[in-house]
């Protein structure tokens, strides 16, 4: 599946060059990942966030926000959040800041040590 190229951009420009924090191509879309750990992502025209536990479940009770389902089965800690949510660059930004600025939630993979 191929991913927005528009929308990652936006992200970039939103994430900005921050230590610990690196894009890779994956999944046949774009990820950011921090520390070695997937933080946000996009897939097709939505966008992947990466959340606590408890924040995912808060999130998923917003409009246009929803579970990040793989291989048909929700993938806990992640949602996936509409084009419709994040039309508006304020939006793409409330949405992707949370996972890339916080790599102190992120331990670090032992890919990226």
């Amino acid at each position: 599946m191929a991913y927005s190229e528009e929308l990652a951009e936006r992200i970039r420009d939103a994430i900005g060059d921050r230590p610990g924090v690196r894009e890779r191509k994956m999944f046949g879309g774009v990820a950011w990942m921090v520390n070695g750990n997937m933080a946000v992502g996009v897939i097709g025209e939505d966008l992947m966030v990466r959340l606590e536990r408890g924040e995912a479940e808060q999130a998923m009770a917003e409009e246009h926000v929803g579970p990040m389902e793989f291989t048909g089965r929700p993938l806990g800690g992640f949602i996936l959040v509409d084009a419709a949510a994040i039309a508006e660059d304020p939006e793409l930004v409330r949405w992707s800041k949370p996972a890339p600025t916080t790599p102190r939630r992120c331990r670090p993979n032992r890919a990226a040590r």
